[in-house]
C-alpha cells in the first residue's frame, strides 16, 4: 500500500512556467500511489486552462474515487471568497482552488473541515526566485475520506495549512480533533503543513511516517510535506521524496505493509 502527498503548485512547472495537463498526469501516475493527497489544486482556473486538475490526476491513476474541495472560490491573489461546503458541487464554471484526494480503493464517506484564514500578512518567498513578498492568508480546508483498503477501513485526509506560524499549529490541532471526533480509526493525514522538524508531531500528537526533504523541489532543504498517522497501521516499508517535472515541492510517498 502506497500513500502520498503532493503540492501541485496548480500544475505549473518552474522550468517553463506552463501548466501542461499531460505532464501533470504523467508525473502523478509515476508516484504509484494508491491514495494521493493533493494541495494547491485548481478547478476551472484560467491559469490552468480551465482544467479540473483532481479529475485529471484520478484519470492518470485509473482511480474511480476522488474529490476536489475548494478552500476558496475565485483566484488566489486576486478576487475570491471563502468556499462553503456545497461549492464543490456547483458545476457552474466558477473557479475554485483547494485540495483534492484520489483513491484507487472505495471511499464510503467524505467529510470536510473548514479552517478560517489568519487575519495578518506574512513574508513568503516567490517559488523559483529569491524574492520575498508579504501575502495575506487564505482560508484553508481539510478533505477527509473513509477508505476501504486491503488492510481494513482507514480514515485518510489531505490539507494545506497556513504559512503563518502559530495559526498553522491551531489548524493542525483542529484537523486532528475533528478527524478523531467524526471518523473511525486508524488515521492518516497527508499534506503540506508548512511546518518543519518535530513541530508536526509535537503539535498533532501523531507520529510521522517518513522524514525526507521536500522543498524546494530543485534542491530540497526542508520538509514541509508530511504523512502523519495515529492508530494501528501496517509497518512502514519505504519512504521516498520524488522530484517531479512540475511544482516547487517534491511529492512524499510512504509504503505500508
Amino acid at each position: 500500500m502506497r500513500v502520498a502527498t503532493f503540492n501541485l503548485l496548480h500544475g505549473r512547472s518552474l522550468r517553463d512556467g506552463l501548466v501542461d495537463l499531460a505532464r501533470l498526469e504523467s508525473a502523478c501516475a509515476s508516484i504509484g500511489a494508491d491514495v494521493l493527497g493533493l494541495q494547491e489544486v485548481d478547478r476551472d482556473q484560467t491559469r490552468s486552462d480551465g482544467h479540473d486538475l483532481t479529475a485529471a490526476v484520478a484519470r492518470s491513476m485509473d482511480a474511480a474515487h476522488w474529490r476536489f474541495e475548494p478552500a476558496l472560490i475565485g483566484t488566489p491573489g486576486f478576487t475570491w471568497r471563502p468556499a462553503i461546503d456545497d461549492d464543490y458541487l456547483l458545476g457552474t464554471g466558477e473557479a475554485g482552488y483547494g485540495v483534492g484526494l484520489v483513491s484507487r480503493w472505495p471511499v464510503t464517506r467524505w467529510e470536510v473541515i473548514r479552517l478560517p484564514a489568519a487575519k495578518l500578512r506574512s513574508p513568503i518567498m516567490v517559488p523559483g526566485t529569491k524574492k520575498v513578498v508579504w501575502l495575506s492568508d487564505e482560508p484553508r480546508v481539510a478533505l477527509c475520506a473513509v477508505v476501504e483498503t486491503p488492510y481494513g477501513v482507514m480514515s485518510i485526509a489531505t490539507t494545506h495549512l497556513s504559512f503563518v506560524p502559530v495559526v498553522n499549529a491551531r489548524q493542525l490541532r483542529a484537523v486532528v480533533r475533528e478527524m478523531t471526533r467524526l471518523l473511525p480509526p486508524p488515521y492518516l493525514l497527508l499534506g503540506d503543513l508548512n511546518m518543519i522538524g518535530a513541530f508536526p508531531r509535537l503539535v498533532s500528537g501523531w507520529r510521522s511516517l517518513g522524514s525526507a526533504k521536500t522543498y524546494p523541489s530543485h534542491n530540497p532543504s526542508v520538509q514541509f510535506d508530511w504523512i502523519l498517522a495515529d492508530g494501528d497501521l501496517p509497518p512502514v516499508t519505504g519512504v521516498e521524496a520524488l522530484s517531479l517535472p512540475l511544482s516547487d515541492h517534491c511529492a512524499l510517498a510512504v509504503d505500508l505493509g
